[in-house]
């Protein structure tokens, strides 16, 4: 699913040839696609695009007073759209400009679990993004050590908690953990201090490793492109200490960690019933 990162590059890379054209049209392609229904989308057309912006791992068309909240999902994608066929491949949404290219939501796979919100007033409050944590970036170490302090979690699952924090997923969980020398199963609640400055400037590290590839590309990447360390290189030699990377299996995601980086050695249960290292 693609996390802060790559929306926040996207979002700007639209906002950069879309912002302040006129909405001619906002077609829903699927029954899925509109998550609401008591605003009416098409208050929206004839008022011009005034920010194409992010929170956490959404993004956000506002167009006046009315904002569309699109989720990704997992394989969804916001692209320019020249062509404007009258079935487009994968088409989930189109927003239709007067003097632009449309913008088209996509969504590959079998899912259909990406779609618009469409907002009046304070999208803030409202969901899908009323109870989101700060974005990742944004949050200080103090802010973190609450956050920290206030859960009783294992540290991978309250970094890709979206009300703890906002915007990090499963790769920057692993590169975040490995980074910060932190076993992925630690209890969030009882890292000292030590360890949360670690943490906090490691979550930094990666989202600005992560942001500044995502600039140099024209467009959103398929997820084995992006950087990382540990994510998906189980099996691989660790790139600081060359021990190897290895995985915890789940049904739906991996947990990626170095024994020798993280957790001084110790090799992690592969099984969802095992008693982790803490």
């Amino acid at each position: 699913m693609p996390e802060l990162p790559e929306v926040r590059a996207q979002a700007e890379r639209l906002a950069a040839t879309h912002v302040g054209e006129i909405l001619e049209r906002f077609q829903p392609i699927t029954f899925t696609a509109l998550k609401t229904a008591m605003t009416d989308p098409s208050a929206a057309i004839s008022r011009p695009l005034d920010e194409l912006t992010t929170r956490g791992k959404f993004l956000l068309l506002s167009f006046g007073d009315q904002t569309h909240v699109v989720h990704l999902m997992q394989g969804g994608r916001l692209i320019a759209d020249e062509k404007m066929s009258a079935k487009p491949r994968n088409g989930i949404a189109r927003w239709r400009f007067v003097d632009t290219d449309a913008l088209l939501l996509t969504e590959a796979g079998k899912e259909r679990k990406a779609g618009v919100w469409v907002l009046s007033g304070d999208p803030s409050s409202q969901a899908p993004l009323a109870g989101l944590g700060p974005d990742a970036d944004t949050v200080d170490l103090a802010g973190l050590a609450a956050i920290l302090a206030s859960t009783g979690g294992r540290l991978h699952g309250v970094l890709r908690d979206q009300h703890q924090l906002a915007g990090l997923g499963r790769r920057l969980a692993n590169e975040i953990c490995h980074t910060a020398k932190l076993s992925p199963f630690a209890a969030s609640s009882k890292l000292n201090p030590d360890e949360v400055a670690r943490l906090h400037a490691a979550i930094r590290a990666c989202i600005d490793v992560s942001l500044e590839f995502e600039r140099s590309q024209t467009a959103m990447v398929a997820s084995g492109k992006r950087p990382a360390e540990v994510h998906n290189r189980a099996g691989e030699p660790c790139p600081i200490c060359s021990d190897v990377v290895r995985a915890v299996e789940y049904n739906a995601y991996t947990v990626n960690y170095c024994a020798n980086c993280q957790t001084k050695g110790k090799v992690l249960a592969d099984n969802t019933t095992s008693k982790f290292l803490k």
